[in-house]
């Protein structure tokens, strides 16, 4: 699996128009599940998520995590995030998980960010989504469950 988590100040996805998941400060995650991911996958992303010290503490350092500042959480799956692009200029998006598979592992995914108790939303897998976000910072971090990087 490939994360790249932004920390935004605020962010929301639409579908059809209609706004489905929306959050202020805390992580809009981008999820990227591949044909090889596992729950074990997931496991390890939920913990290095949850526990990334990416926050500001009173002296402007970023020491605290997402539990500290009881911040919000919004999931989005990006089979983009798989693409190969080493041959050609077209990706290939052929090792992405199909729905059978990435549609339990990214709903597991988020079960186990809610499980934290931080407030947690999400698109719908396979919409056409239109996500905005205020982008804190920036800090954009790419986490790959893979390479453990």
């Amino acid at each position: 699996m490939k994360v790249v988590i932004q920390r935004v100040s605020e962010a929301q996805v639409k579908v059809e128009g209609k706004v489905v998941g929306e959050i202020s400060k805390g992580f809009m995650l981008l999820i990227g599940i591949d044909e090889n991911d596992e729950k074990t996958d997931a496991d390890w992303l939920v913990q290095k998520i949850l526990n990334l010290r990416v926050f500001s503490d009173a002296d402007d350092k970023l020491n605290l995590s997402i539990k500290d500042i009881t911040g919000e959480i919004l999931c989005i799956s990006q089979f983009t995030l798989i693409a190969d692009y080493k041959k050609g200029n077209r990706p290939s998006f052929i090792k992405a998980a199909k729905p059978d598979q990435a549609i339990p592992l990214f709903e597991y995914f988020k079960e186990e960010i809610a499980q934290s108790g931080l407030k947690t939303e999400s698109g719908i897998f396979g919409a056409d989504m239109k996500v905005s976000l205020i982008n804190d910072g920036p800090v954009t971090i790419v986490m790959d469950s893979h390479t453990k990087s």
